[in-house]
């Protein structure tokens, strides 16, 4: 099961923390692993295979990519908001925390 996130009392709505923000990533981890036909799509989509997971979670970049999978799977993305008693939105300002957009 996958835990609510909470807001720190005193921020604006749409401010996370980096802390939020991984504990969101960490949480769609757990919720793309918690059934093997969601795990199987994502690993499909990224490469990845099931013995080099725990490798690349490693990696500075795969939380954001994992929410950009999420964000890019609607039905996914609504389930996961649901699941972590959030909108939808906050998975992108995760995402935004993680890595920010590039402005040219």
């Amino acid at each position: 099961m996958v835990t609510e996130v909470k807001m720190v009392p005193g921020r604006g709505k749409s401010s996370l923390t980096k802390q939020e923000a991984e504990l969101i990533g960490i949480a769609g981890l757990s919720y793309l692993a918690a059934d093997p036909e969601r795990l199987g799509r994502f690993l499909a989509v990224t490469g990845l295979g099931p013995e080099n997971v725990r490798a690349a979670a490693r990696d500075p970049g795969f939380l954001p990519a994992l929410l950009d999978y999420l964000l890019a799977n609607e039905n996914d993305l609504v389930a996961f908001a649901q699941e972590m008693n959030i909108a939808p939105a906050r998975v992108g300002a995760a995402r935004d925390v993680l890595a920010p957009p590039i402005i040219l």
